[in-house]
């Protein structure tokens, strides 16, 4: 339950419930066959976090197969390249009759911060239907991944593919920079990596101004999950956002699940001093279990030392635009507490 609960979060908030169909080896091109080589376009050797990619530079027609990946492209002013999506969190209820993402469904959500609607749907992240990307004839594949994700070989024969884990050193820096470096946009990426820093220098200066360092000096991110167990997070997700803040760790975790954090105690918790701030960053869907945690009597132990904050729906655990959203929000509940 445990290892299954966590890769829920993992994955956003759980596996999307669509069709997915897998091609067997035979079925995939070689990789001279692939459209982007076949064209001999000029290109770069990129080392990323499940091997070493030859991808041809300034691509045109690129699949992302989760929204981790979307956000780099979207921050880099790309999203109109995106022919096929992947998601951890949409299925086929969220679709139209050809494929594409319901209008609906994006309007409101961290999709919509880029021009999406044209994209066709691949899939869940985890399980991409390979058949749909190959008939796309992508020039480039990116996705977020871990130590044990599939598919890799596969996608890899279809086009040239990257992917980069959020246990890795520089996780989406380092993803958004190598993508820079294909798509020559890399004042772009040093802008928006500069934009987060700037922001959250303006934030820490806000919640120093207001003494809140002086209430609460360490912090501490958990994300409880409904039906059972709630999760500290000790790396990647909001808790690098609130150390840049200014917060130090009010927990250490003893193990890690997947490198970024592991099920917390209720006795830990009860344990907290007064001068920890509480953020609970619930998972999405149907694993959201904030509101029983605040009912419940951690929950309410912890109340007067504790903020909720939700991110957009859809949203990646990380990313430029995620941490500047983070930075803001989560700023803004912690001076509305103190006041």
């Amino acid at each position: 339950m445990k290892a299954f609960l966590f890769l829920a979060a993992l994955s956003l908030a759980s596996s999307s419930s669509a069709q997915t169909s897998t091609v067997q080896t035979s079925a995939v091109p070689t990789s001279a066959s692939r459209p982007a080589v076949a064209r001999g376009l000029p290109a770069l050797t990129i080392r990323h976090d499940e091997g070493t990619a030859t991808v041809p530079m300034n691509p045109r027609r690129l699949v992302v197969l989760d929204e981790e990946a979307l956000g780099w492209i979207y921050a880099l002013g790309l999203s109109g390249r995106v022919v096929g999506l992947g998601s951890a969190v949409l299925g086929p209820a969220d679709l139209t009759p050809a494929g594409k993402v319901k209008p609906e469904r994006i309007r409101g959500s961290f999709l919509a911060r880029g021009t999406i609607g044209a994209a066709t749907f691949v899939g869940n992240w985890t399980a991409p239907n390979l058949e749909t990307i190959l008939s796309l004839k992508p020039d480039l594949i990116v996705r977020a991944t871990w130590q044990g994700n599939g598919n890799y070989v596969n996608l890899s024969k279809i086009a040239p593919t990257v992917g980069y884990s959020e246990q890795a050193a520089g996780y989406w820096k380092k993803g958004l920079r190598d993508l820079a470096r294909v798509f020559g946009r890399q004042e772009a990426a040093e802008k928006v990596i500069v934009q987060v820093a700037n922001t959250d220098r303006a934030n820490a200066r806000a919640l120093l101004a207001a003494g809140v360092f002086r209430t609460y000096p360490k912090a501490v991110v958990i994300s409880p999950f409904q039906g059972g167990g709630t999760y500290l997070y000790t790396k990647t997700r909001l808790i690098d956002d609130v150390r840049a803040l200014g917060f130090k760790d009010g927990l250490k975790a003893n193990t890690t699940t997947l490198g970024v954090g592991d099920v917390i105690s209720d006795e830990a918790l009860l344990g907290l001093s007064r001068d920890t701030l509480v953020i609970v960053y619930p998972p999405g869907g149907q694993y959201n279990g904030a509101a029983a945690f605040m009912a419940s009597a951690v929950g309410q132990k912890l109340k007067a030392q504790t903020v909720v904050y939700t991110p957009e729906p859809n949203s990646p655990w990380a990313g430029p635009l995620v941490s500047i959203r983070n930075s803001n929000e989560v700023t803004r509940l912690i001076l509305e507490r103190v006041r």
